[in-house]
């Protein structure tokens, strides 16, 4: 699964911290999955920096149906019917205090937040989106989410949870490229401890009893015990996410040739396999699927 930064400017703008990564125009986003649908990737998801000028403290530009998101997904399901496309469903990318929810008092207002993610849900689903992906960590959202979509009629868009999102020091590079680092504060209050796995257990059996369709753990590389016991839980199909870290740490090694990239970014890639993910979401998806191509 290839993620994708999408913008509302003309070209590709490079990110500093993540070298061969850009955020991407339309055009440019077209282009890229063009060539990476000609390297195997059958799957992506959209990942948007919002214009400041966009941003508000209910995020209300989560839901606009002519926003850059939905814009995105017409355009790519328009050209490419059999692609699937997964699109990330949080506040803060447009959250003007660049947290995943409501803030109020300093303070996130969990219910207030999922009454605004079920009309960003259905959303892009109206848009054509194939997998919702809810990245908040806000408690119930995949129930509320489950039966806004069911009510407007899209039963079939599946629902894939972030179940395991651990407040990781791996996100820097994500965070730069979408300008997404919190204002104020950090996002340990609704992101998992890092020390605690069992609450992920816990987590996991709430998403399944409020319909998740798919389970996400992420950062990947740090959690593949976490990776490992779910799978040994759940018979749901399991995503993990190789995070913006993980690929600037692999990247900035290899191009310092102090690793063969290669070697080690399918070793990595083969590690989350082996713990037990059916999906995996990485931004060396092009690569790993050419070298795979090469090496059969």
């Amino acid at each position: 699964m290839l993620p994708l930064f999408v913008h509302d400017v003309d070209g590709k703008v490079p990110i500093e911290s993540m070298p061969g990564c850009f955020r991407l125009s339309l055009d440019e986003m077209m282009t890229e999955v063009a060539g990476a649908i000609s390297d195997g990737i059958r799957a992506i998801e959209i990942f948007p920096a919002i214009e400041d000028t966009l941003k508000t403290s209910l995020g209300e530009e989560c839901y606009n149906q002519e926003g850059l998101v939905p814009r995105a997904i017409q355009r790519l399901k328009t050209r490419f019917p059999d692609l699937t496309v997964v699109t990330d469903v949080a506040l803060d990318p447009y959250s003007s205090d660049r947290h995943y929810g409501v803030v109020k008092d300093g303070k996130i207002l969990n219910d207030e937040t999922v009454h605004i993610l079920c009309k960003q849900a259905v959303c892009h689903a109206r848009a054509g989106a194939d997998i919702i992906a809810p990245s908040d960590m806000m408690d119930g959202r995949i129930g509320a989410i489950r039966a806004a979509l069911d009510k407007e009629g899209f039963c079939d868009v599946l629902l894939l949870s972030y179940t395991a999102k651990y407040a990781s020091g791996f996100y820097g590079p994500f965070r730069e490229a979408l300008c997404s680092a919190p204002k104020f504060g950090n996002k340990k209050t609704y992101q998992m401890d890092p020390a605690n796995s069992r609450e992920a257990l816990r987590e996991a059996d709430l998403d399944e009893e409020e319909g998740a369709d798919i389970m996400m753990v992420k950062p990947a590389m740090p959690y593949l015990d976490v990776l490992s016991k779910l799978r040994g839980r759940s018979t749901l199909p399991l995503a993990a996410y190789q995070v913006s870290g993980e690929y600037a740490m692999l990247k900035a090694a290899s191009l310092r040739g102090w690793l063969d990239e290669k070697s080690v970014v399918m070793e990595s890639l083969l590690s989350i396999r082996r713990a037990g993910a059916d999906l995996i979401f990485t931004y060396f998806a092009r690569q790993a699927a050419r070298w795979l191509a090469e090496s059969s």
